[in-house]
């Protein structure tokens, strides 16, 4: 029996306490247009973009001075109209709202002088609001369950991998108070990654963090690692393994190349694909 697509009850029952954090990669997802954020107070329109998402309460960023953060929170407690518009998966529309809001809180971001944060509570959200948040933290669900999975096999990097992963064979790795270094890439899982080093490079004490810049045609992926094990090898090169913190990017991207490996055998039987 098939299983009816959950909808905005559901989600609501599984999500509503949660919120999106809006990374780089949260914002292209979910199809955020900047240029039609906003929330208006009174007579004043605040251009604005989300710093977190939710069901029931949003945090939004605004470049405002120190004087004007001050100013405004004089409507703390008061209804403000929020302004977003959504396009997920490349709509050829994007969904806009305007959501009546309660301004509960302004606030200057951390070591961000002239950012303010504005925390409002929706008084009712939108259903399709709902469902566009809700498929989005779904499918981070079932990405951070293929992160557990494709953990556990490492991808040696060939040059015929590379080319069928979209892997432009250009990686780095940035360290505290250092320029970034340029690596090669050895092998690569969801949950860790292999790489090598020119001699004479630094070994890594074990634990210690790192952070990882690989190049896709897809994404360029972000990634924070903690060193596993670093080591000299005879020839003088340094190789070092380094444990890979989540990264729906990378995850994504991985799970295409397993699919299309699992695809292109049937395919090629069928006369489908030809090299």
């Amino acid at each position: 029996m098939a299983t009816a697509p959950a909808g905005p009850a559901q989600y609501m029952a599984r999500f509503s306490e949660s919120s999106i954090p809006c990374n780089q990669y949260a914002l292209a997802k979910l199809g955020v247009d900047r240029a039609h954020c906003s929330l208006k107070i009174e007579e004043y329109v605040i251009l604005c973009v989300p710093f977190q998402l939710g069901f029931k309460r949003s945090i939004f960023l605004a470049s405002l001075s120190v004087q004007e953060l001050t100013f405004f929170q004089r409507y703390v407690n008061g209804i403000v109209g929020l302004s977003i518009a959504l396009n997920p998966e490349a709509r050829p529309e994007p969904v806009k709202f305007f959501i009546r809001c309660n301004l509960s809180t302004i606030g200057q971001m951390k070591g961000r002088e002239n950012v303010g944060l504005f925390v409002v509570d929706f008084k009712t959200s939108p259903d399709e609001m709902i469902n566009i948040l809700g498929n989005f933290m779904d499918t981070q669900d079932r990405i951070k369950m293929q992160y557990e999975d494709y953990g556990k096999k490492s991808i040696r990097i060939t040059p015929d991998v590379a080319k069928a992963m979209g892997y432009n064979m250009y990686a780095t790795i940035i360290e505290p108070k250092k320029e970034a270094r340029r690596i090669q890439i050895y092998s690569l899982s969801s949950k860790t990654v292999e790489h090598m080093e020119a001699p004479g490079a630094p070994l890594r004490p074990s634990g210690s963090p790192i952070a990882y810049q690989f190049y896709f045609k897809k994404y360029r992926v972000s990634a924070a690692g903690i060193v596993s094990t670093s080591e000299t090898l005879p020839q003088g090169i340094v190789r070092t393994t380094a444990n890979l913190a989540f990264s729906p990017e990378l995850v994504e991207i991985i799970d295409d190349y397993w699919y299309n490996l699992r695809v292109a055998p049937a395919a090629n039987a069928s006369g489908k694909l030809s090299y």
